[in-house]
């Protein structure tokens, strides 16, 4: 029987997961990452209780904005967006709480703050989840359902190119027990699901990146994958 949490992954060790071939792109992409001098940079925070925030930190500090974890309820004022990033879930769920920034977020969230989520983050921005544990929340806001670990356990994880709604090339996403969405409210536009043919097999045509409003969720981990034009979308989006 499939159990939906209302309203209420794996990025701790997402930068050891890719392959040797994204290594290798990620270096030789360290030209995305070079500072961007503005005279408007944008101030974008990194949910910094679990999972891979520092390569978070990299992609959005080369793309000109001001990017630094966060950690404390006094550390998310002044922030003109936010990500959160790959991690477990779960255990995401349990320290924002114990953080004390469950109930800051989920204001900042309902009052219209940019948010971009990868991985475990999606899951965190989804209203409801597929087969997730009683006791798990998310902070919600995107009109989605998620099922967690989707593509299988962290042995199954792998990577394929993407056709993504708004880019001129395929992005190359790099999938480590990724959920992928089951279901979209009215609102939420699309932006990639796994192609035909992908290394998924079953996984093929599933959803895996989505916007709603100010809100943008994927699957893969972008930040990992040497490619920063996903980060380059949201931070357009913050700037909007």
């Amino acid at each position: 029987m499939s159990h939906h949490v209302r309203r209420n992954s794996p990025g701790t060790g997402a930068a050891r997961m890719v392959s040797a071939a994204t290594r290798r792109r990620l270096g030789a992409s360290r030209a995305i990452a070079s500072p961007v001098v503005s005279r408007s940079a944008l101030t974008i925070g990194v949910l910094a209780v679990q999972g891979d925030v520092r390569e978070h930190v990299r992609v959005l500090t080369g793309l000109g904005a001001h990017s630094h974890g966060i950690r404390r309820p006094t550390e998310l004022t002044d922030l003109d967006g936010l990500v959160i990033p790959g991690g477990e879930s779960t255990t995401m769920d349990k320290l924002v709480r114990a953080f004390d920034l469950f109930d800051p977020l989920r204001a900042l969230i309902a009052g219209g703050l940019p948010v971009y989520g990868s991985c475990a983050g999606m899951i965190m921005l989804a209203d409801r989840i597929a087969e997730g544990r009683p006791d798990q929340q998310t902070l919600g806001g995107l009109d989605i359902t998620v099922r967690r670990n989707a593509f299988g356990r962290q042995v199954d994880s792998f990577e394929s190119s993407l056709d993504f709604a708004g880019l001129a090339e395929p992005v190359h996403a790099v999938f480590i027990r990724a959920p992928w969405v089951e279901e979209v409210g009215n609102g939420v536009e699309v932006l990639a699901r796994v192609p035909d043919g992908a290394a998924a097999g079953a996984a093929a045509g599933r959803i895996v990146a989505v916007r709603q409003g100010p809100l943008m969720a994927t699957s893969f981990h972008p930040e990992v994958g040497g490619d920063g034009r996903v980060h380059r979308m949201f931070v357009d989006l913050v700037r909007q």
